[in-house]
């Protein structure tokens, strides 16, 4: 048996297990989907956010990608985030990253990796931000895992600094925003970094004086 078969095999009796815990489980989805938190996660096929969190579909709305990078021309973040806070109107979200992350590690290097060069960009933006801290971790594993922390820890301002953000602050004093770290060794989840809702950002010019008029 091919592995694209047994997935549609598993798919099925996952199905029917779930029909028969709970046999309005499926009614439910259909008609409605109200998660309380996004989750912006890395794309590594080792961090499968309902897994880890244990919650059952539609308890979190996920978008993933290399490194769980907020990057402010990336549409396809920008449209989840709008439709995540305007629409669904979520209380909080969470920037997850891993220890080992082979983006952020990419990101260290001096090596050409084609496209995704445009991508790791935004992550080596991060380690100038924090160079002195990390070049003097003598460590590569200690190094690479700050680097990984300080990136979250960036993403989640990244977050704070979007209007869509902004907007809904000063609309609704929600989402309250986190960053996490997962570590692949013990997979156990760590907080690194939080922003509650209305937060003043410590430099001034990324808040907006009439957050309701934002576009």
């Amino acid at each position: 048996m091919k592995l694209y078969e047994r997935l549609l095999l598993e798919n099925k009796a996952w199905a029917a297990e779930m029909v028969q815990e709970d046999p309005g489980f499926f009614d439910r989805l259909v008609h409605v989907q109200r998660p309380e938190i996004l989750w912006i996660g890395c794309s590594d096929s080792r961090v499968p956010p309902n897994d880890i969190t244990q919650t059952k579909p539609g308890e979190i709305f996920i978008h993933r990608n290399i490194a769980n990078m907020v990057v402010h021309t990336d549409l396809n973040l920008l449209s989840v985030l709008q439709y995540a806070v305007e629409v669904l109107e979520v209380n909080h979200i969470i920037v997850c990253g891993h220890y080992g992350c082979g983006g952020v590690k990419a990101a260290l290097t001096q090596h050409s990796y084609g496209i995704i060069n445009k991508w790791l960009r935004s992550i080596k933006d991060v380690y100038r931000f924090h160079q002195a801290e990390v070049d003097g971790i003598e460590s590569e594993e200690l190094k690479l895992n700050r680097l990984i922390e300080l990136n979250i820890e960036e993403q989640v301002l990244n977050l704070a600094k979007t209007s869509i953000v902004q907007r809904a602050w000063g609309q609704r004093k929600a989402p309250h925003l986190h960053g996490w770290v997962y570590d692949l060794k013990d997979g156990i989840i760590h907080p690194v970094s939080e922003i509650e809702a209305c937060t003043r950002l410590e430099h001034d010019i990324y808040n907006f004086d009439n957050l309701n008029q934002i576009v």
